[in-house]
């Protein structure tokens, strides 16, 4: 992990930006379930309950009709082709109850970044949890990093659908210093929960 972290790490300074904690996800028996979900929600709760109000979940959701690439795509992955309401596409329950007033961006690509998540950001660092490291927080990551937006990314409040992908994620974000920086809840504690 590189970079140096500001002095502070609060709702001040930060917005907490969860990306895709949903059932699709969650769910072990689900095509797209992510090892190690279940170790890193306590972690994304916490984050929460520190950073509120400054909070966005987000969700993504299939296309009601996939274009370009996307078709393959979901030629590749039937399953996920519901609509945006569908149970799979719920949130996971269990967020402290700073998590039922966040504003919630649902989005049909990978990054989560656009005009909804920068007004939240504004001039604030964006800190990143959620799944999957190597997909869609990677993408949120590099997007707002390319709007001049400087981003943290807490590694163990990450998972990816394996350990060595997870891990080269974060080795390619890391990459990025100074615009992106990789920490540790150890990190975020001190400077804020702590």
């Amino acid at each position: 992990m590189t970079g140096s972290s500001p002095t502070t790490v609060g709702p001040d300074t930060h917005h907490l930006a969860v990306i895709d904690m949903q059932v699709v996800f969650a769910d072990p028996a689900s095509e797209w379930g992510t090892p190690g979900f279940a170790a890193i929600l306590p972690h994304v709760q916490e984050l929460v309950a520190a950073l509120a109000p400054q909070v966005t979940l987000t969700r993504f959701v299939a296309p009601a009709t996939p274009e370009g690439a996307w078709r393959e795509y979901y030629a590749r992955w039937p399953f996920a082709r519901q609509p945006p309401d569908a149970p799979l596409y719920d949130l996971v329950p269990g967020f402290p109850p700073a998590a039922e007033r966040a504003p919630t961006v649902t989005a049909t690509t990978f990054s989560k970044w656009g005009p909804d998540l920068a007004a939240a950001v504004g001039s604030r660092t964006l800190l990143l949890a959620g799944v999957s490291t190597d997909c869609c927080v990677l993408s949120t990551a590099l997007a707002a990093a390319d709007a001049g937006v400087p981003v943290q990314v807490v590694a163990d409040a990450c998972a990816g659908v394996d350990a060595a992908s997870h891990a080269a994620a974060l080795h390619v974000m890391d990459l990025y210093a100074p615009l992106i920086e990789v920490v540790d809840m150890a990190a975020v504690r001190a400077k804020a929960i702590g």
